[in-house]
């Protein structure tokens, strides 16, 4: 009876995570068509939007309290409260970065455009599926699906390097642009922020299943 109990709240715990996590998912989305669409009202929105994720982790934090304090999970159970507890900080810090981003669209407004953005648009796209993709590893507890996108890191840093030498280049052949540039190359820090904390979620998944720290273990 107590575990079907703790069943029953960890289910829960599983589709606030699955509805946080889409939500951060569609504002990166959106933060990043904003800038591309040079959309001021739509990073105005998307800035509105934080509050609700903020308010998403507050809900989280005093669910996996109460799950603790009421049922005291064991073993598997408890890494699997303590990883949510963990992760629900971290997808607002990507929500986070995704404002960055939208309040970089505003002041883009205001300087010359450019017509090619790089590699970030397509990277915000990757970002998003691999933020998916970390939520269902998470929520399934498939520990070998986390690792495989925690192998995909690179590709987030590679896409930096790329827009990065890009914009530099873009500076030099055309000064007019810089400003509009230079707000292009924090807008990839931030992409490339936000691959590293879907990294740790996936870490967060493989220690809540296998008991095991992979950075502390050097593996992935």
């Amino acid at each position: 009876m107590h575990q079907r109990i703790i069943d029953k709240y960890l289910e829960e715990l599983k589709q606030k995570l699955l509805r946080m996590g889409a939500e951060v998912e569609r504002v990166l989305q959106l933060a990043v068509k904003s800038l591309v669409d040079r959309d001021v009202k739509l990073a105005k929105q998307v800035i509105e939007m934080d509050r609700v994720i903020d308010e998403m982790e507050l809900e989280i934090d005093r669910f996996c309290i109460e799950t603790l304090a009421l049922h005291q999970p064991a073993a598997h159970d408890l890494r699997f409260v303590i990883a949510a507890a963990k992760i629900t900080p971290i997808l607002e810090r990507i929500a986070d970065h995704s404002t960055s981003i939208a309040e970089a669209t505003i002041r883009i407004s205001q300087t010359l455009p450019m017509q090619d953005y790089l590699q970030i648009p397509a990277t915000a796209k990757k970002a998003g599926e691999m933020l998916k993709g970390a939520l269902e590893a998470l929520t399934s507890e498939d520990s070998e699906m986390a690792r495989e996108i925690i192998r995909r890191d690179h590709e987030i840093d590679d896409d930096y390097k790329k827009t990065f030498d890009g914009l530099l280049k873009e500076m030099i052949k055309n000064p007019p642009i810089t400003a509009t540039a230079a707000q292009l190359l924090f807008v990839a820090k931030h992409l490339e922020r936000i691959g590293d904390y879907i990294k740790d979620i996936c870490e967060l998944t493989v220690y809540m299943r296998e008991a095991v720290f992979i950075k502390h273990h050097g593996e992935q």
